[in-house]
C-alpha cells in the first residue's frame, strides 16, 4: 500500500530534534509522499529546506496563511508570488479565511485569498483551503473567482451537513479529512458518510490534530495510518480499498511530477 498525506508541515520547528527518524518511519510504514503547505514568509526557508532534504518524498506548497494575513499582507504576497516562478510546487497553500481567532483583517483576508485564487487559475495548480468560521465567506470567493476554473481541497473539513453537501457541489474539489474524523465526540464521520471515499483526500496536518489514541500529543505523518483505519470503517471498504482509492484522489489533483527543484 502507498499512502499520500496531502497536508503535513514537516517543516516545523516541532519536529526539529527527530525530522530524520520521523521521515525513515513514515517510509517504512508505506507512507509514499508528504505535500507541504507554507504559512507565511518566516516558514519559506524552512520549507525549501525539507522539501530539498526530502526529494521525491516531500513536495512543497506556495501561500500565506489567512492567520498571516495583516496590514503588511500586499508585501508578502508580491514575494511569495516571485517564488512561483523560481521553482515548482504542487499546489497554492494554504490559503483561506479563518474567522475563529480575530475578524480584524476580514477584508485582507478575502483580498488575499482572492488574488492567491487567481495563482492557481493562471498556474493551474490546486489549491489547499483553510476555513474555520468562515465557510460562507470562502465560498464567496470562490464563486466570485470562478468556481469553475478552481481546483483544490478543502484541508480538515470540519463542516457540517450543509458545509459537505456545497463542496460536493463544487466539480474539481475533494474533502481534506484529517485525525479528527477519530474524536470519540466528533460528528464528522456521520457527516462524511453522505459523501463518497472519491471525493476524500487523507492528510494529518502534523504536528497539529493528531488521531485517537495520539490526541494531545505531537502529530506525525505514521498516525495517518489511524486515519485511513476510520475512514475505511466509515465506508465500509477495507483499508486496502481505503489507501488505493484516496491515493488516486490525491494523484489525481496534486500532479506531483517534477514538482521538487
Amino acid at each position: 500500500m502507498k499512502l499520500i498525506d496531502t497536508h503535513c508541515h514537516l517543516y516545523l520547528e516541532a519536529f526539529d530534534l527527530d525530522r530524520p527518524e520521523m521521515v525513515r518511519a513514515a517510509l517504512e510504514s508505506g507512507i509514499e509522499a508528504l505535500l507541504l503547505p507554507n504559512v507565511d514568509l518566516s516558514t519559506i526557508d524552512r520549507l525549501h529546506a525539507s522539501c530539498d532534504l526530502y526529494p521525491a518524498f516531500a513536495y512543497p506548497m506556495m501561500g500565506l496563511h489567512p492567520t498571516g494575513v495583516d496590514h503588511q499582507y500586499a508585501g508578502a504576497l508580491r514575494k511569495m508570488e516571485l517564488l512561483l516562478g523560481q521553482r515548482d510546487y504542487c499546489a497554492i497553500g494554504e490559503i483561506g479565511i479563518d474567522l475563529y481567532w480575530d475578524k480584524t483583517y476580514l477584508k485582507e483576508q478575502k483580498i488575499a485569498f482572492e488574488e492567491q485564487l487567481r495563482w492557481s487559475i493562471d498556474l493551474d495548480l490546486p489549491v489547499a483551503i483553510h476555513t474555520r468560521k468562515a465557510f460562507p465567506e470562502v465560498l464567496d470567493s470562490l464563486y466570485k473567482t470562478g468556481a469553475d476554473k478552481l481546483k483544490g481541497v478543502f484541508h480538515s473539513f470540519s463542516g457540517g451537513t450543509n458545509e459537505l453537501q456545497e463542496v460536493i457541489k463544487l466539480p474539481n474539489f475533494k474533502i481534506g479529512v484529517s485525525g479528527v474524523v477519530t474524536f470519540k465526540n466528533a460528528k464528522l464521520g456521520e457527516i462524511l458518510s453522505l459523501a463518497g471515499i472519491g471525493d476524500i483526500v487523507l492528510e494529518t496536518d502534523a504536528p497539529y490534530l493528531s488521531p485517537v489514541p495520539y490526541r494531545g500529543k505531537r502529530n506525525e505523518p505514521v498516525y495517518i495510518w489511524k486515519t485511513a483505519e476510520k475512514v475505511a470503517e466509515l465506508f465500509h471498504l477495507t483499508l486496502e480499498e481505503t489507501v488505493e482509492i484516496t491515493r488516486k484522489n490525491a494523484v489525481g489533483l496534486f500532479d506531483m511530477t517534477g514538482k521538487n527543484g
